[in-house]
């Protein structure tokens, strides 16, 4: 029986290019690499006389079981063909080379299979490590980055200007083919202060979002990989929860699916007992839940971002395992998926 562990073992890296398939380039920077392997095909062996023998042999090939694999992927492919997920990245899945290579190789494969994703990111720690470059520590209220004037600055150099073309650079290497936006690009997202903006400094909130920027890259097969800077309605720019990006593009994209990679397992019905996993819950047990306390921490606004996009017309939500190894394979192309999904 073939499980969603040995899909995500057995199945290869690809690339949907030509050119990609024909080459692959040697990376000059260790940080860019991460596992594509082409090899030539074998050439074919002769068959066994034996026909038993042939049968056995044949059932045990490689080929057979790649086609075994794409057999049972059938129904999920058809299921997400030609739908839009929004795919907000970060957390441990950033941090980790091969957790970052698993997840621009699952993006790939989805788009290669027909699905349109949409990738949002941040990149806290990046932004951190850049701060103490400069000397400016970092400070935090309630857990969110106060950002002054000279930390706004950072943010939108490590943001837009690194972090952002890494993933896209990622992305094209593998195959696809990646466009970097920030909100500002396009007007995509139109930023407003946080209410807590005296304590909190330049951290905003999505006021308006227009996709007319995304929808001509979406419909001609590129991946969008947009950043959460953006700037309000006199250019001031603003840093923004990557998470609430993420949900307020799914909603404005009419999007099927919010996947959302966190450092947890998912919502757990006791924090403190790893195995208590919510696997599917629905927007009124998940309220439920919240009032309860059993949601708490970094945890409400993730679940609040899922809410909100669901009322908003998006289908499903999920928060999932980033520090799974091809978690995203795991939450479409399975039934058991890879964290907890969030219905109307």
């Amino acid at each position: 029986m073939l499980t969603a562990k040995s899909l995500i073992n057995h199945y290869p890296p690809f690339s949907c290019s030509s050119k990609a398939r024909t080459q692959t380039p040697t990376p000059k920077n260790s940080n860019f690499a991460f596992p594509i392997h082409h090899s030539p095909s074998p050439s074919p062996k002769p068959r066994a006389l034996s026909i038993t023998n042939s049968a056995q042999d044949e059932a045990g090939t490689p080929g057979q079981f790649r086609v075994d694999i794409l057999s049972e992927s059938l129904p999920f492919i058809q299921k997400f063909r030609g739908k839009t997920i929004v795919v907000k990245y970060g957390g441990a899945a950033m941090k980790s080379q091969e957790l970052q290579a698993s997840v621009v190789n699952d993006l790939v494969l989805l788009a290669c299979v027909g699905l349109r994703p949409v990738l949002v990111h941040g990149g806290g720690p990046e932004i951190n490590q850049w701060l103490k470059r400069v000397n400016i520590p970092p400070v935090f209220h309630e857990g969110l980055r106060v950002t002054d004037s000279q930390t706004m600055e950072i943010v939108s150099m490590v943001l837009v200007g690194k972090v952002n073309k890494h993933l896209v650079s990622l992305i094209n290497r593998a195959g696809a083919t990646a466009v970097g936006l920030s909100g500002m690009d396009g007007q995509l997202l139109t930023a407003r202060p946080s209410p807590k903006s005296q304590q909190l400094g330049f951290v905003g909130e999505v006021a308006r979002v227009d996709p007319t920027v995304l929808r001509p890259l979406i419909d001609s097969g590129h991946i969008p990989v947009v950043t959460s800077v953006a700037a309000d309605e006199s250019g001031q720019p603003y840093n923004i929860n990557a998470d609430t990006v993420a949900g307020e593009l799914a909603a404005a994209l009419g999007a099927e699916k919010l996947i959302l990679l966190t450092d947890v397992a998912g919502i757990l019905e006791d924090r403190e007992d790893p195995s208590s996993l919510v696997k599917r819950i629905s927007l009124n047990g998940v309220k439920r839940m919240v009032e309860e306390g059993k949601v708490g921490g970094g945890m409400i606004p993730k679940v609040h971002c899922c809410v909100r996009s669901l009322a908003q017309g998006v289908r499903t939500a999920s928060i999932i395992d980033g520090r799974v190894p091809h978690s995203l394979l795991l939450e479409i192309m399975t039934d058991k998926g890879a964290g907890t999904m969030i219905t109307e």
